[in-house]
């Protein structure tokens, strides 16, 4: 008898987590996988999507009603929001409209895989305690993702599927369009400011310059997700994972600085959002100049999301012995997964 495919159905597939995962279930082989987003995407072999409106109930399950065949979702879907209360109506509603068309069609599924982050700690309300556990309390709601986890506990009472819950921390790698990419940030600011001939800048308080941090390349983050999803130790379990290293910026900075061929210069407080805000003009002249593809400002602006990341001035850890504990023992170096990023984005013609 020949044995069931695995069929992977990934939400939020154009996002730095699900571009990371279907990228290595590609590699790996074996699988099926479809992508939800709501642009979409070019279908390749074993590879198709399906542009979908996950807040709107009744396209979710005109769109997903006939997935009879998935055995594994991948939730990596994200609508951001203002504030903490106003993300969880949009995001918990997603998760819900994705499981309710699914699961009673997919009589063979397995696994659900869930994206959360350090905000199950609080890290996003000021200083937490670090490093953050699994098994920490969690803080006062509205928290989404905990909401979330709730949802997916309760649905699978019963059942003959299972759950996981990652936790990265700040997500490195590839993706356009997304409005949380730290790694696209630094190298499009970086090149900016070559562009105009300045030393490279830390853009946050002296405080933040030298806090003691995590990261999580997004490559090591699809591994573990498919980990989590795959291997029976893991059911039904949370895990914290990032690079399995920590460091400063007033350490890393001079670093990355090194890669982009620039001088580095003291921090200074900047609103990214406010003075990155009229750069368009001079993305388009670089666009044109280096013959670089022709990505839309907009498509490389996370400026929020970095200046949250840059603002940061209380350490952001967590620790990760449980994840190697059950299993997961990849690790990567925090330096060389920038100075892949960088290459890569150069490589692509998204940067000079």
């Amino acid at each position: 008898m020949q044995a069931r495919k695995n069929v992977a159905l990934v939400v939020g597939a154009q996002g730095i987590a699900g571009l990371s995962l279907i990228d290595h279930l590609e590699k790996l082989g074996g699988w099926e996988v479809i992508g939800l987003s709501r642009r979409g995407g070019e279908a390749r072999e074993h590879v198709r999507f399906i542009p979908v409106d996950l807040l709107d109930k009744a396209d979710s399950h005109r769109k997903l009603g006939e997935l009879s065949h998935v055995t594994h979702i991948f939730y990596a879907a994200y609508q951001d929001r203002p504030t903490p209360v106003e993300l969880v109506a949009p995001n918990l509603a997603m998760l819900v409209n994705v499981v309710d068309a699914v699961e009673p069609v997919a009589k063979g599924l397995q696994h659900i895989s869930l994206m959360q982050g350090y905000k199950v700690y609080g890290a996003h309300l000021g200083p937490f305690k670090t490093p953050a556990r699994e098994t920490d309390a969690h803080h006062m709601p509205p928290e989404f993702n905990v909401e979330q986890q709730d949802f997916l506990e309760r649905r699978q009472q019963g059942k003959a599927w299972t759950w996981s819950a990652l936790r990265p921390s700040v997500v490195v790698g590839y993706a356009m369009g997304t409005p949380m990419n730290a790694g696209l940030a630094i190298a499009v600011y970086a090149s900016m400011s070559k562009e105009l001939g300045l030393p490279l800048r830390f853009p946050g308080p002296p405080a933040a310059y030298d806090i003691l941090l995590d990261v999580t390349d997004a490559r090591l983050l699809g591994r573990a997700m498919l980990w989590a999803a795959t291997d029976p130790k893991a059911a039904n379990q949370a895990f914290n994972i990032n690079n399995g290293d920590q460091f400063r910026w007033s350490e890393m900075w001079p670093k990355i600085a090194h890669m982009f061929d620039m001088e580095v210069a003291p921090p200074l407080p900047l609103s990214l959002v406010d003075v990155m805000a009229d750069k368009g003009p001079l993305w388009d002249a670089m666009v044109a100049k280096h013959g670089l593809a022709r990505n839309s400002y907009a498509d490389v602006s996370p400026w929020r999301h970095a200046h949250g990341v840059f603002s940061t001035t209380f350490d952001f850890l967590a620790d990760t012995s449980k994840a190697r504990r059950f299993g997961f023992q990849e690790h990567i170096e925090s330096e060389v997964m920038f100075r892949e990023l960088f290459a890569d984005l150069r490589r692509r013609k998204v940067t000079p």
